[in-house]
């Protein structure tokens, strides 16, 4: 494996709306995302504290014995803690070795979009065991979306097109965060056997705020070669899901990444999907590609989304 460094861009001046700095951190983006789909950045706006402070309730979370833990097992809605074996990634051979669990827009149940029987929307599943972790994800849901907000007018830019194209796309974002758990890899594990297997995400962005234990791995688009994505203190890392490739006409590459934790110890990560309305429709067309030149069909982004939640997630196929 080769040991190369993923860009590192600094989103200082972007949450201020400073236009030079906007199109200077997307002119960044836009050499990273044709070149590796996946960077860091700093500066990106989330106090330390609040992370720290979300991290600690994974922590404590992951804890508690399973029967309490699936006091708040996963929904339809996918909301909730997913236990150990419950992911399988597509062309996967064996389960993920991880843990989550994974909240979404806080949404009532008379919400016009949960009456109406959007799949993903509703209330959030929070664990009368632990009540401290709602405010500890609350406040680190709240200022990630606000980093993935600021993100998107540097994508735009990028792409060359205005920036608040994708404003008008977040009106109620269906924003995924997870905590998540890697035991130690099993020393005996076969060569299949991933903390994540071998993947790509679903939507238009994640953001991951991963501990030092290291794991993630990256797969170089020119050389195939699989890279390490080395934590580095104060950075999330970034990377290209599917709807932002199929979005840009494969201009941005979403690229295959998976986590194999060899550290000795446990590993934390909160993972955030930061995605459209679930009826935002997903055009190439609209960022200026002539329909002729286009790779992909529109598509609602929660319908794709779904789908693939579907395909990966053991529970979704009981019954």
């Amino acid at each position: 494996m080769t040991d190369t460094n993923l860009p590192l861009i600094d989103m200082t001046g972007v949450h201020e709306g400073d236009p030079a700095s906007i199109q200077r951190v997307g002119d960044a983006i836009r050499k990273a995302c044709s070149e590796t789909g996946f960077f860091y950045i700093v500066n990106h706006g989330v106090p330390q504290a609040v992370i720290d402070r979300a991290m600690a309730a994974a922590k404590t979370f992951f804890a508690y014995p399973a029967e309490v833990k699936r006091q708040v097992a996963v929904n339809k809605r996918h909301r909730g803690w997913h236990a150990l074996g419950g992911a399988l990634m597509y062309e996967a051979t064996k389960p993920d070795h991880k843990e989550f669990f994974s909240i979404g827009l806080e949404l009532p149940e008379d919400d016009p979009c949960v009456l109406a029987g959007e799949a993903l929307r509703g209330p959030n599943q929070w664990p009368e065991f632990m009540p401290e972790l709602r405010g500890a994800l609350d406040d680190y849901y709240a200022h990630i979306g606000v980093a993935g907000a600021d993100l998107l007018k540097a994508v735009a830019a990028g792409l060359g097109i205005d920036q608040d194209f994708f404003v008008g796309k977040y009106s109620k974002r269906l924003q995924r965060t997870q905590m998540v758990y890697y035991p130690p890899h099993p020393p005996m594990a076969e060569a299949d056997q991933f903390g994540v297997a071998p993947h790509t995400d679903y939507g238009c962005i994640t953001l991951l705020y991963q501990d030092d234990s290291g794991g993630l791995q990256v797969r170089e688009l020119g050389s195939n070669n699989w890279i390490d994505a080395t934590p580095i203190t104060g950075s999330l890392v970034v990377n290209v899901g599917d709807l932002l490739a199929h979005w840009s006409n494969n201009r941005f590459r979403s690229t295959l990444h998976r986590v194999i934790n060899k550290s000795g110890h446990e590993r934390y990560s909160i993972a955030t999907f930061y995605d459209p309305t679930y009826s935002a429709v997903v055009d190439p067309c609209d960022l200026g590609i002539d329909p002729a030149s286009s790779l992909f069909p529109p598509v609602a982004a929660g319908d794709y989304i779904l789908k693939r939640i579907d395909d990966s997630m053991a529970y979704r196929k009981k019954g």
